[in-house]
């Protein structure tokens, strides 16, 4: 089909550009989608499939939403949309919690193979095929200036979100992954599975507590020490941070950089004189009702 005579028909607020070598572009808009028509493509971007199909991306899509929502945008483009090639996923759930959200935020450590980012914000796990956020939904949708659902009005909404943005095929294991393989049965449930496997990956900072009958060793008395020095200094990243800037300044040779460092997670792993924390009891519990939920 002619995509430039036709596509945009469909769309709001359409806008042509003509570059300098003669490709025609039109952009518009269907309801918060962004949709980009030239003539050997067209692309969806730039918006939320679950905003457009449900109104908000507060709600959660299942695997029908999941869909329905493209099958109401292949009627609207009159475009077979199901065999649209995808080149971002996003797999969020929002989650209603006792607490504000930055006090899960605080509990929430190392990530294997990830670089964990502490912004205003929220926190974020940069991977090599995307980022995992974790933040407060209702302050976004603030600083955005857009409403907030009666049903979360004043409520404590912590989001996590799960967001591949490159070789997406490559890091599932397929050939290809097209708007059609989002509601496969195998494909939804391993897409939600990977987004509860990941959390729990995510080492979490435990209240620690003495408790001696958990440390009847002396090197288990050491582990707690470290533990307390730990979260006095904010948790096992920044420790860990500590050591590196020394290691930079010359005070440790890398072997005794690499040992402090050992040392530390050592003692994170042992669990010793650390109890769970209440707040991510709950979150480990949402997290895993989310899935029995959406599977």
């Amino acid at each position: 089909m002619d995509f430039l005579a036709e596509t945009p028909c469909y769309l709001e607020d359409v806008v042509e550009t003509i570059f300098s070598d003669g490709l025609v572009v039109f952009t518009g808009h269907l309801d918060n989608l962004k949709v980009i028509v030239d003539r050997y493509q067209v692309k969806v971007k730039d918006g939320s499939l679950c905003k457009y199909y449900m109104g908000n991306n507060f709600k959660t899509m299942g695997r029908k939403d999941t869909q329905r929502a493209i099958e109401k945008l292949s009627d609207t483009l009159h475009l077979p949309m199901s065999l649209a090639a995808v080149t971002r996923l996003d797999v969020a759930q929002n989650f209603c919690t006792k607490h504000p959200p930055e006090v899960y935020l605080n509990h929430l450590g190392l990530l294997k193979y990830a670089s964990r980012l502490q912004e205003p914000d929220g926190i974020y796990y940069k991977q090599t095929g995307g980022r995992l956020a974790f933040y407060d939904k209702n302050r976004e949708q603030k600083n955005k200036r857009e409403p907030i659902p009666e049903l979360y009005e004043g409520r404590n909404v912590l989001r996590y979100e799960q967001r591949y943005t490159n070789r997406i095929a490559r890091q599932f294991g397929v050939s290809e992954v097209t708007s059609k393989l989002l509601y496969d049965n195998s494909f939804y449930v391993d897409v939600i599975n990977r987004w509860r496997d990941t959390y729990r990956q995510i080492q979490k900072i435990n209240d620690v507590t003495i408790n001696y009958k958990t440390m009847p060793r002396i090197k288990d008395l050491s582990n707690f020490g470290l533990l307390i020095y730990s979260e006095s200094r904010g948790g096992l990243e920044n420790v860990l941070t500590e050591i590196k800037e020394a290691q930079k300044r010359g005070e440790l040779t890398n072997k005794q950089a690499f040992d402090h460092k050992k040392a530390f997670i050592n003692a994170y792993q042992s669990g010793v004189g650390t109890a769970p924390n209440d707040a991510i009891t709950e979150l480990d519990k949402k997290v895993n009702e989310a899935v029995r939920l959406y599977r």
